[in-house]
């Protein structure tokens, strides 16, 4: 029987199927997954991989991938602690310590999006290539000396601090959130990805600034990947060089969940950040359900690899990637 949805409603009908299936039975094994306190957990453990989302699913729509958020995390966020109060160094320098640390992940962003459209070196090799310049300078950064922790009392609540009973941290993404979305579906540049995805002949033919479009993709993705940087640091409260660890294993497959194609033109961040929501209520709901610890990763991976197909499987297209 055909779907009569329409192509578009397909994907997040599923996904939001799926997430109120996995919540009956999450909730059914443990009845503290359906409590608020949960649900405020879920929301700030989501909160670093929702902002990164945003910038990864625009360099997808391209046609592209980005593999260098956590090489981008590793420099913003080592790059913020230090400049900020912290135990091992006695400079603060304030809200500057923001601009310089996101400006580093505007420039790795900017250096993989001129590569890839004007060196033309493959999306995939050269964020790879981001990813170790950024961890290189995080460890650089972290060097042999005393952990960097955070000085502020202030800094390290703000994280977890509610606002209208939610956690500043998801704040702070919902807002990112929006800006995408609306940079997405309202402005020239964001109708201008998802026709470089569709076809990036036809787009350089109509007089498109192709590769403008790629560099700024990349320099956003950057961007936004320092944000979820400087946060995560000030969710652990000192510096560290594996904080963004494990965290292209989520973007990634919860664009792709969302309806995103892997061979571009295709998708959407609200989708995407949908996608979020589902990856991290799955390993909450793991861990409160009691599965063991060493088959975690094995059952999350069978129930991804099972949501991606039921998700996907009405437009085989969402899994091509593109050549």
């Amino acid at each position: 029987m055909q779907m009569i949805l329409p192509k578009e409603w397909r994907a997040p009908v599923a996904l939001l199927a799926s997430i109120l299936v996995l919540a009956i039975i999450f909730t059914f094994l443990n009845p503290r997954f359906g409590s608020v306190e949960n649900f405020r957990n879920i929301l700030f453990q989501m909160a670093v991989p929702l902002i990164i989302v945003v910038g990864t699913t625009l360099v997808i729509q391209l046609g592209s991938i980005d593999l260098s958020p956590q090489g981008v995390m590793a420099a913003s966020g080592m790059a913020w602690i230090l400049l900020s109060a912290n135990t091992r160094l006695e400079t603060d320098f304030g809200i500057w310590a923001w601009f310089i640390a996101i400006g580093i992940g505007l420039a790795l962003g900017f250096l993989a999006g001129a590569l890839h459209s004007l060196v033309k070196v493959p999306s995939f090799v050269v964020t790879l290539g981001t990813w170790y310049i950024g961890l290189g300078i995080g460890i650089i950064l972290y060097g042999d000396d005393m952990l960097p922790s955070l000085r502020s009392d202030v800094l390290l609540a703000w994280p977890t601090k509610l606002t209208l009973g939610l956690p500043n941290a998801f704040w702070l993404a919902a807002i990112i959130l929006v800006c995408g979305v609306l940079v997405s579906r309202y402005t020239h540049f964001g109708r201008g990805v998802l026709a470089v995805g569709n076809s990036e002949t036809i787009a350089r033919n109509t007089g498109m600034p192709v590769n403008a479009f790629k560099i700024i993709a990349f320099t956003i993705a950057g961007g936004l990947s320092a944000i979820a940087g400087i946060l995560a640091t000030m969710q652990l409260g000192a510096g560290s060089p594996d904080l963004g660890s494990g965290q292209l294993f989520t973007v990634i497959p919860a664009a792709v969940i969302g309806g995103t194609a892997l061979s571009g033109g295709e998708g959407g961040i609200l989708r995407s950040a949908i996608g979020v929501f589902l990856l991290i209520m799955l390993n909450n709901g793991l861990v409160l359900a009691g599965v063991d610890p060493s088959f975690q990763a094995g059952v999350f991976g069978a129930i991804l690899i099972a949501a991606i197909i039921a998700v996907a499987a009405p437009d085989r297209a969402l899994l091509k990637i593109a050549k």
